[in-house]
């Protein structure tokens, strides 16, 4: 291999990588958005300090003790099985 391969090379390398970098810079930037969202979603994080007592653990939360509402996809689905129970 010579210099005029080895110039070559680093030609297409660099060519290659300002072609990739704008990408890969957009990608860094759509992860540390969806990070900042999930932990927005999370809401704060505890302080540290305020945890549960030592020797105390904090109570399972049950599905049933939040109050809920239908998603949309539910009401639909329930009026399509109305729909279908009478007969033409």
């Amino acid at each position: 291999m010579n210099a005029h391969d080895a110039l070559n090379t680093l030609a297409v390398l660099g060519v290659f990588l300002l072609m990739a970098l704008p990408s890969l810079i957009g990608h860094a930037h759509d992860r540390r958005i969806d990070r900042q969202l999930r932990d927005a979603e999370r809401g704060p994080g505890p302080e540290p300090g305020s945890g549960p007592e030592p020797g105390r653990t904090l109570a399972a939360q049950n599905s049933s003790s939040k109050e809920t509402e239908p998603s949309t996809a539910t009401w639909y689905a329930d009026g399509r099985r109305s729909k279908k129970l009478v007969s033409s």
